[in-house]
């Protein structure tokens, strides 16, 4: 719904745009919230407003007339929104370890939200953790779990204060995700809260 409405944060905003490319669901989804807005503009009562004003609005507010297209579906791993951040090359990827062989590279947003790629092997498990504020794991290849659900390719889990978890990536081989957080995460263990700071997540 934010999506639709614009207002995201870039972070979520790529998570969001990147499982519209791989699944009809969330495309679904975006329509039904886009015709739910529509329709409530159309109810809205109707204001005085100056001949020009929506000409003024928009050179002065500086956002394009036309609509956003929707990301074109794709069959690799990482989706057109994606590749405009890390290209389309897994092994150009600059991973940095962050221990048990998970990796994560951090992507450049803005300041509002972090978004990050997590690469983790088959069968291993992140530390356990909660959360500060809002968190959305988008994965893109493999799956995770934990132990309210199972999570594939083109799934979201969305974390927040009452989630406290142990992702675990299947033993079928790695999972690859896309995360966006706008709050540091709550490690339980001593040894991730130490290196946190380090890894800023």
């Amino acid at each position: 719904m934010g999506y639709a409405a614009g207002i995201l944060p870039e972070a979520f905003s790529l998570v969001v745009a990147t499982q519209m490319s791989i699944s009809d669901e969330a495309r679904a989804r975006l329509a039904s919230y886009e015709a739910i807005g529509g329709g409530i503009l159309e109810d809205s009562d109707e204001a005085e407003m100056k001949p020009n004003a929506f000409k003024q609005t928009l050179k002065e507010i500086d956002i394009p007339t036309k609509k956003r297209p929707l990301p074109p579906m794709v069959e690799g791993i990482f989706p057109k929104p994606l590749q405009k951040y890390v290209g389309n090359d897994l092994n150009a990827i600059k991973w940095k370890n962050i221990g048990r062989g998970v990796r994560q590279a951090i992507l450049k947003t803005d300041k509002h939200a972090t978004a990050r790629l997590i690469y983790i092997p088959a069968g291993t498990a992140m530390p356990n953790h909660g959360h500060n504020g809002l968190e959305m794991t988008l994965v893109l290849q493999g799956e995770f779990h934990d132990k309210e659900d199972c999570f594939a390719r083109g799934d979201i889990e969305i974390g927040d204060e009452n989630l406290h978890h142990t992702p675990t990536a299947s033993g079928n081989g790695p999972c690859i995700c896309l995360a966006a957080s706008d709050a540091p995460l709550k490690f339980t263990s001593l040894l991730p809260r130490l290196l946190q700071p380090l890894f800023k997540i």
